[in-house]
Order: C-alpha cells, then sequence, then structure tokens
C-alpha cells in the first residue's frame, strides 16, 4: 500500500498528472493522500509502460541521478571558488571563462570589483607581480584587497588580456534549440541495421486535375464512399487509407483536385513514394495536372499515368500521351520509363492493372523500415472533433505507434488514448506506412507537423512546453520563416557541398520574354553548377507559384510582371525569395552569380614579410611576446602567421597582439622592430622565424 503522492515521485509524474492518469483507467481516488492497493499500482505501471513500481523507481532515479551530475559538471563561478590550495591555481586560472571554447585571453568578472589574488590567479600569475603593477599606478593593495575593473582593465591590457563584466545569459532563446535536439536524438537513438529493416508498404499519392476522377477511382479501389459526403463532389481534405492485394498492402494518400488546394497537394506530393496522376483520356492535360507533374516532379516520386475515364466515346489516349510528352512525361509505350495504365472509375476497368502496377513499382524501389523503434512520422490532418477533442490523421513513416505511448505532434503533446483506423476500428498498434487517427493530443497540431514517441508523458510534456516557448518568443519578435533559400545566399555560399543545383520558377509579362529568360538560363554553360528551371510561364506571380517554390526549395524570378493578392504574406510565411526583374540581363548577370557562389572558392596565399625573433619576453605562464625585427615586407596585425625553426613549421594561426613600443600597431614594416603575441602559442625561442600571409578567396568559373 501507498499513496498517490509517493507512487507519483517513484513514478516520475506530479500527483496531479497520476489522478488523471487513473481516472483514464477507470480508478477512482479522493485526492493525493488517498492510498492505493497493489493492484491497482501495478494498472498504473502498465498504463505508463513500466514492468513494476520497482522499475519506474530506478528509471526515475538514474534521470534525477544524470540532471544532478550535469549541474556538478557545471563550471562553477570565479568568486565562489576559494583557494583552498596552491596546486589548484591553474585549475581556478581557467575558471572564469563562461565556456570551454572560450578565448584563453579573455577574463569575464561577475562583479565590478575583484580581489587581487584571484585576480593575479585568472591571468596566471603571481601576486606578488600583480601588486608591484598596482605600486606603479599609485595604488596600494594588499593580496586580499579588492581592485575596481578599470584598473584590472589596465593590468590586464598590458598583459594581453581583455577584462570584461561577464555578460548575463538569456537562457530562453536556448530552449527551442534544447527541444528539437532532443527529439532528433530520440530520433537518432536506435540505429538501423540491414537486419532491422523490413519491407513497408508504399505510400500512393493521387493528384490530378479537379473533375478527372481521382476520388472515384480511390473510391473503386478502397470500396468506400467519400465523394458523397463532399461539397460539390471535390475533395475537401487530405485523407489516408490502406488496402490490401495478394497479402500486400497500400496506403494511399487523397489529396484535393482543386488548384485553391495546391499548397496541400504539393505537401502530399513530399509525403509519398509513388504519385499516381489521374488523367481523363476525354480532357486530356489541364492546368492542374500541370501543376500535379511539377510537384511530383520537384518531390522526386515515382509517377504512374492512371488515364479514366476510358469508358466514354470521346477517350483518346493517343492525344493523351502526347500531351504529357510535352510537359517532360514520357510513357512506356512512347520510349520512356512512365508506366501508363488506363482504367476506368465508372466500370472498374483496369484497377487490378493499376494496383499491380503500384506493387512492381515499390519493389524496385525496394522500400524498408525499422517497425522495431519508437515511432516517428507526420500528421495528414487534424481536427478538434466532437466528443473525441483533438484528433490528428497520422502516417506512420518509422517504429511502431502503440496505445499508451507519450508523443510530441507538432507543438503539442498527448499520451495514445485510442488508435482508430481508416476503417473506423480501434486498433492497437500502428506500423510503418500506416495511417490511422490518434487521440489523446492536448491541442490540434497542424498539417504536416513531425510527431515523435518519447519515453515518458514528462519528457513529451517539457519538449512540448519548450517548443510552445519558442513559438511565444517568435511571433512576440515577429519571428518570420527562415528563407529556404535566396540569390544573396549563394552569392557567398561557396564551399557548401549539397547546393549543386539552382532551381528557378520564372514569370514574365509575355511569351516571348519567358522563352527568351528560358534560352538565356539554359545557355548558361557549367559543368559544375546545374540550373533547372523548374516552371516558366506568363502572368503575375500567384500564392500557387509561391508553395511550388516552397515543396522545391526554388527562388521565383519575375520578369515585367506582379504578384497578386497574398502573394508577399504567402513568401514571408514559406521563407520563398522573390525577385522582381526590369532589364534581362540584370536577371542573367544574378543568376550567374548565384551559379558561381555555389562552387568552392580557390584559395591562394600571399607571403607578405617575414620577421626574426631576436629576443623572448615572458609576461606570465601562458603569455609569451616574440621581440622582432621585419626582414622582409610588412607584417600586419590582421595576417596570418607561420613560426619556423628551419623548415620544420611549429604553428599556424593568427595574431594575437602586435606592438611598436608600448602601442598597438596595425603594420610593422621592413627595418622596424616590433613585438608579437602569437594566439594560443607560447613554443618559440630566439633566432626562429615569422612568416606573415594573406589568404584569397577567388570565386571560380562556371
Amino acid at each position: 500500500m501507498m499513496t498517490v503522492q509517493e507512487a507519483a515521485k517513484d513514478l516520475g509524474v506530479s500527483p496531479e498528472e497520476l489522478i488523471e492518469i487513473l481516472g483514464d483507467i477507470d480508478i477512482t481516488v479522493e485526492g493525493p493522500d488517498s492510498e492505493l492497493t497493489k493492484s491497482q499500482i501495478v494498472a498504473v505501471c502498465d498504463e505508463l509502460g513500466y514492468a513494476s513500481i520497482e522499475e519506474a523507481r530506478e528509471d526515475n532515479a538514474s534521470d534525477e541521478a544524470e540532471e544532478q551530475d550535469a549541474e556538478e559538471e557545471a563550471p562553477a563561478p570565479v568568486e565562489e571558488a576559494a583557494p583552498v590550495a596552491e596546486e589548484a591555481a591553474p585549475e581556478k586560472a581557467e575558471a572564469p571563462a563562461a565556456e570551454p571554447s572560450a578565448d584563453p585571453t579573455l577574463i569575464e568578472l561577475k562583479k565590478p570589483k575583484v580581489v587581487v589574488k584571484d585576480f593575479a590567479e585568472m591571468m596566471g600569475m603571481k601576486p606578488n607581480m600583480v601588486i608591484a603593477e598596482l605600486m606603479r599606478m599609485n595604488v596600494f593593495a594588499s593580496i586580499n584587497a579588492e581592485i575596481d575593473m578599470k584598473i584590472a582593465k589596465e593590468i590586464g591590457e598590458k598583459h594581453g588580456f581583455t577584462v570584461r563584466k561577464e555578460e548575463k545569459k538569456k537562457a530562453a532563446p536556448q530552449t527551442p534549440k534544447t527541444a528539437v535536439k532532443k527529439i532528433e536524438k530520440k530520433k537518432d537513438s536506435t540505429p538501423d541495421t540491414p537486419d532491422a529493416l523490413l519491407p513497408r508498404p508504399p505510400v500512393v499519392t493521387f493528384m490530378g486535375h479537379v473533375d478527372h476522377g481521382k476520388t472515384s477511382l480511390l473510391d473503386k479501389v478502397r470500396n468506400t464512399r467519400v465523394t458523397a459526403g463532399e461539397s460539390g463532389g471535390i475533395t475537401q481534405h487530405i485523407g489516408a487509407y490502406t488496402v490490401e492485394l495478394n497479402d500486400h498492402k497500400i496506403t494511399f494518400l487523397d489529396t484535393p483536385g482543386h488548384a485553391a488546394f495546391t499548397a496541400m497537394r504539393a505537401r502530399g506530393a513530399n509525403l509519398t513514394d509513388i504519385a499516381v496522376l489521374v488523367v481523363a483520356a476525354d480532357d486530356g492535360v489541364m492546368p492542374q495536372t500541370i501543376e500535379a507533374i511539377k510537384h511530383a516532379q520537384a518531390a522526386n516520386v515515382c509517377i504512374i499515368i492512371a488515364m479514366n475515364k476510358m469508358d466514354l466515346r470521346a477517350a483518346n489516349p493517343e492525344r493523351l500521351k502526347q500531351q504529357l510528352q510535352e510537359h517532360d512525361v514520357m510513357v512506356e509505350d512512347w520510349g520512356g520509363s512512365i508506366g501508363c495504365v488506363p482504367v476506368s472509375a465508372a466500370t472498374g476497368e483496369g484497377i487490378d492493372s493499376l494496383l499491380e502496377r503500384i506493387l512492381l513499382e515499390s519493389e524496385m524501389l525496394e522500400l524498408r523500415a525499422n517497425p522495431n523503434k519508437p515511432a516517428n512520422g507526420f500528421v495528414v490532418e487534424a481536427q478538434m472533433e466532437p466528443g473525441m477533442g483533438p484528433t490528428a490523421s497520422i502516417l506512420v513513416k518509422e517504429g511502431t505507434l502503440k496505445v499508451g505511448d507519450s508523443v510530441v505532434c507538432g507543438k503539442y503533446w498527448g499520451r495514445v488514448k485510442a488508435l482508430i483506423s481508416d476503417k473506423g476500428t480501434k486498433v492497437r498498434s500502428a506500423g510503418p506506412s500506416t495511417a490511422v487517427k490518434i487521440l489523446g493530443l492536448t491541442n490540434v497540431p497542424g498539417a504536416g507537423d513531425e510527431f515523435q514517441v518519447m519515453t515518458t508523458d514528462r519528457e513529451a510534456k517539457s519538449i512540448s512546453e519548450e517548443l510552445q516557448a519558442e513559438d511565444r518568443a517568435a511571433q512576440l519578435g515577429g519571428g518570420v520563416a527562415p528563407k529556404k533559400m535566396s540569390l544573396d545566399d549563394l552569392f557567398g555560399s561557396a564551399g557548401s557541398e549539397e547546393k549543386k543545383v539552382l532551381k528557378v520558377i520564372i514569370k514574365a509579362d509575355v511569351q516571348g520574354s519567358v522563352e527568351a529568360i528560358a534560352h538565356s538560363l539554359s545557355g548558361i554553360k557549367s559543368d559544375k553548377v546545374e540550373i533547372n528551371i523548374i516552371t516558366n510561364d506568363v502572368g503575375n506571380i500567384t500564392v500557387n507559384d509561391v508553395m511550388l517554390a516552397s515543396a522545391s526549395d526554388a527562388i521565383i524570378l519575375g520578369f515585367h510582371t506582379g504578384k497578386e493578392n497574398g502573394t508577399n504574406a504567402a513568401a514571408k510565411r514559406e521563407g520563398v525569395e522573390i525577385r522582381l526583374y526590369s532589364i534581362i540581363y540584370e536577371l542573367i548577370e544574378d543568376v550567374e552569380s548565384a551559379m558561381k557562389g555555389m562552387l568552392e572558392p580557390e584559395l591562394r596565399e600571399h607571403v607578405i614579410g617575414e620577421a626574426e625573433i631576436r629576443e623572448v619576453f615572458e609576461l606570465s605562464r601562458k603569455s609569451k611576446i616574440a621581440g622582432c625585427m621585419v626582414m622582409t615586407g610588412r607584417i600586419t596585425s590582421k595576417s596570418s602567421i607561420r613560426i619556423k625553426r628551419g623548415r620544420d613549421i611549429l604553428f599556424e594561426g593568427l595574431i594575437g597582439s602586435l606592438k611598436r613600443f608600448q602601442n598597438d600597431a596595425a603594420e610593422v614594416r621592413q627595418g622596424q622592430e616590433c613585438g608579437i603575441r602569437p594566439e594560443n602559442f607560447t613554443n618559440f625561442v630566439a633566432g626562429d622565424t615569422i612568416e606573415a600571409y594573406t589568404v584569397e578567396k577567388i570565386t571560380q568559373e562556371l
């Protein structure tokens, strides 16, 4: 027997949370002081995923121990590190640094005054040397006396240290990074070995023009009715369904066909493995068909053409294939690699052939996932339902989602109370490529949000609160979506190995301009960078263009054209850059500069001077000055240096400080003496040579 409060402590939850969990499993208690029976404790442990209360106690004790170790490992402030022995001085000298990677010449003081003895230890000097410096400044202080920040700065500068007041670090901006890292760490905690990866069902998206029969065709496939209850016979939301064929499963994403839902269709293409492009054989290729092709190609997914309405007398499959070829879709009958299956949603003709083609393509793709890990995936749609609360239709990408799992879904969390399949039945688990509706979230997530299973409710709640804090901070700070790609970024993005294809969308006022721009861009020859024109069209820049650019990570280039209402807001929300031009040469030059910016620059080294070390002056254990004579050229404070002993290179790095007599110098020329303090290096002797050089970055040619 134990009280609710004692059990909550062992289980790592608050008493209020435990009372709520007990209510979920039909156990009623009066308050935190109520006693629980052994069977009740076993039931609540099972609900939270523990075999026994002892296991829960050990698990939460280890979490507390890790947090305590992390606190003990954190560096203590200098003022609190009182000296206990003379041997501890070297460790104390490093204590002031706020971070392990901080500049060793930087001393941060927590208070406006500092004790002489502590200050000497921070600089790695003996206290009597600091007292002597103070006496030269007419400041008489004992070893335990305090000196002002101003005096400490002057002494520090003489010995090559920067003294300043410690900056207060704000913890709030760091929380979202911590939350994201926790989710990524959880996702990568179970490595996928080749033996752990098992075949998974393909995820198929039906795409195409409005009224070409996508939903009716899917109706025949899954043998249910969706169209009947929808406004005007148009699919108003994204649904996910799973069907079986010859002991093989296929998961379908039913995306909207109307142009107003372009953004949702773009997301559907990115979530899928195979895109089935439904085209009516009597109508042929229509505007939304072209958009669907572009979205599928931008998402780099396998495409299958379903020629619908083949039962109609007006059906003309050859004309349809010719139209597809005009948009870079080559079907197998015409020497291409894309499957083209004639079907009819009205009669059911060709449905089996379509499904067999889907299974064939999925076998060639070798789709695999690890079902034995914490589940993660994406939200397909989410809503607030009467009697159920917040619900989300999700598609599991990896792992297996079970009832009772604690999940972070978008910026919200919850414990999965029920899993409902597409047929409306309750299930206990859902594996990879399975679509289910989940109940138990604290709020409605956004469509397209990612979900991840966490170990405990406490961990999920903590991460959710951090993500919500980040979202609030971004809203208060007027935060906008980061730019996915911009020309300014590309101008200076040299060395970015992953950016070797520049994707652009061209919009112009007349067809002649479109063709001229496309021809000029395709005429930029380069073996190193490829330019990919996602689409080129006439007219103003629309929200659909922005969503396509967002899906394909492209830049929109407009020539003598404007923007429709809502385009700027959509571009800001999606982080898409729109550039408008009135002179074609400026457009071409910007694109060429962006392509050059993608290439790794050539580094050229220029030796500008050489100096000989004549004498070494030791300021402290950690700071030495090289007294030099410049033999050739010049030495500048911003140049890189190389210290040589004969032919051996001892050090390569930067100059910490360059002095001429007592003053800082920007440049010292041939025949002049100077003092050089190399940054983080003291192992030099008289007779060594210092070679100064600069490194010039030269942009490669295409």
